[in-house]
């Protein structure tokens, strides 16, 4: 039987559906905005809750492992759905017209040495702010029910044997250290800031706020995110070059935990 249907009809049934025609929009309202930063933080902690953390405990392996199962859970899934908007946006799987700040305006030389400035800034200024978080903890969150919660993020792996610990940090170097903070980065500075871009400055400040915020298992360390997370997304948002904040955040973590599981397998760390 003979195709009747018009050029018309084709542009309308290929159309993106409503849903992805809000998401991929060049802006997206600021209520809008603040759930898509905090529905995933909500998630990790439900799967936390409900499933990884049960499940660890089961087999003897610390709360940090639970998180970084939770993450995997919740995060990959929002990289698979950024990449299926690019479907529906270019015919094909791609981030092209959803994560932004692709096309590497800074130039090569430069960028490597903001990224290596921000490693050192993320780095020192984060174990700075250790006594911060151990007094916001103290103060206001010494409630909070995850087992190993606490100023230090090391309070997630204490009180386990050299041999599950070395284990546990040798499956998380990739995972936390690595792919996880990419997969934020790409959400978090590629898709959803330039869609607030409409604010000016305002951008950059509520998206450092809202991403901090997100990490709801551990709140106390909020401040202190804002404080060392800052100027990186504000050079992303003001020079348009997501490889400032995916050169610090995953650098950074990959730079601790590296120095963190070679100290651990030399036993420098009881």
């Amino acid at each position: 039987m003979e195709n009747t249907q018009t050029p018309t009809d084709t542009t309308r049934v290929a159309q993106p559906g409503r849903l992805v025609e809000l998401l991929v929009a060049d802006r997206h309202s600021v209520p809008l905005s603040i759930a898509l930063h905090l529905v995933p933080g909500a998630l990790i902690v439900a799967v936390y809750m409900l499933f990884a953390e049960p499940l660890v405990k089961a087999i003897g392996y610390p709360s940090f492992l639970a998180w970084a199962i939770a993450l995997i859970v919740v995060l990959v899934p929002v990289q698979f759905g950024l990449l299926w908007l690019g479907s529906r946006r270019n015919g094909r799987f791609s981030l092209r017209g959803v994560v932004e700040y692709l096309d590497k305006p800074i130039p090569r030389g430069k960028i490597t040495a903001i990224i290596a400035g921000l490693i050192v800034w993320m780095t020192l200024v984060a174990l700075a702010l250790t006594p911060l978080d151990n007094l916001v903890f103290d103060t206001f969150f010494t409630w909070i029910p995850f087992e190993g919660a606490g100023g230090s993020a090391t309070t997630y792996l204490d009180g386990y044997s050299h041999s599950v610990l070395l284990i546990t940090m040798l499956v998380c170097l990739p995972l936390t250290g690595f792919t996880l903070p990419l997969i934020e980065e790409l959400y978090f500075r590629g898709f959803l800031l330039p869609r607030i871009s409409h604010l000016g400055w305002g951008a950059p400040v509520l998206n450092t706020v809202l991403f901090s915020v997100y990490h709801f298992w551990a709140p106390w360390t909020v401040l202190s995110k804002v404080i060392f997370m800052f100027p990186a997304v504000w050079l992303v948002w003001r020079k348009q070059d997501i490889r400032v904040s995916i050169g610090m955040h995953p650098g950074a973590a990959l730079l601790m935990a590296t120095v963190g599981t070679i100290a651990l397998i030399l036993g420098l760390v009881p």
